[in-house]
């Protein structure tokens, strides 16, 4: 595997038309096409996630399914523009296995990761954002380092050069796969307040 190459002088709509062609590591072979990250140049907020699942994959739009269903109803509580971000993934081609007629979601591996992080890098200082929200530990642990614990450290803002703000919550695939709907209201009631306190910080709140 090798990194993705970043193309010289770079924008959005290059890397994005780069990242089309991509073969730095092997899923380009399973994935239907690259989900290249989606929102204006000068968002305020970038949220980076895993990887496309299966409706991305299909649709080539990142968090176009039903975890993107819940962030953005979160987004709305928390007070957080949707049209103010920026939306990516660590890794931009769907990783999965056959289970039947589906696709099951595979966690992409460390070269995987490292393929794709030039582009993110990329992404990163071209938006310049005034937040950056990890979502779910392989994000985090991407761009925070591997010591960094979701479990433990949601919702709190580390230093970094990254963006000026820095945090990280849950994926919110993972309030989809909570057993039951009182776990998933509770589940959902505390990324609605991990987002709203990046909405806060925005606003010059504490």
């Amino acid at each position: 595997m090798s990194a993705a190459p970043v193309p010289p002088r770079p924008s959005l709509p290059k890397l994005r038309a780069a990242a089309k062609g991509c073969r730095a590591c092997d899923l380009w072979k399973r994935g239907t096409q690259t989900v290249f990250g989606e929102g204006p140049a000068d968002a305020d907020v970038m949220f980076v996630g895993e990887q496309p699942g299966n409706d991305e994959d299909l649709a080539g739009r990142p968090f176009v399914g039903p975890a993107g269903r819940i962030l953005a109803q979160a987004l709305e509580q928390a007070g957080i523009d949707r049209r103010r971000t920026y939306i990516t993934n660590a890794v931009k081609h769907f990783k999965w296995e056959p289970r039947g007629k589906r696709r099951i979601h595979a966690k992409p591996n460390s070269a995987e990761i490292a393929a794709c992080r030039p582009r993110l890098d990329a992404e990163l200082a071209l938006v310049h954002p005034r937040a950056l929200v990890c979502l779910g530990a392989t994000a985090a642990q991407a761009l925070l380092g591997r010591s960094f614990k979701v479990t433990r450290q949601r919702g709190t803002f580390v230093e970094s050069p990254l963006a000026p703000l820095v945090t990280a919550t849950v994926h919110p695939s993972s309030i989809l796969r909570e057993p039951d709907p009182d776990a998933r209201r509770a589940a959902m009631k505390e990324f609605i307040r991990d987002l709203t306190a990046v909405s806060r910080r925005l606003k010059g709140k504490r």
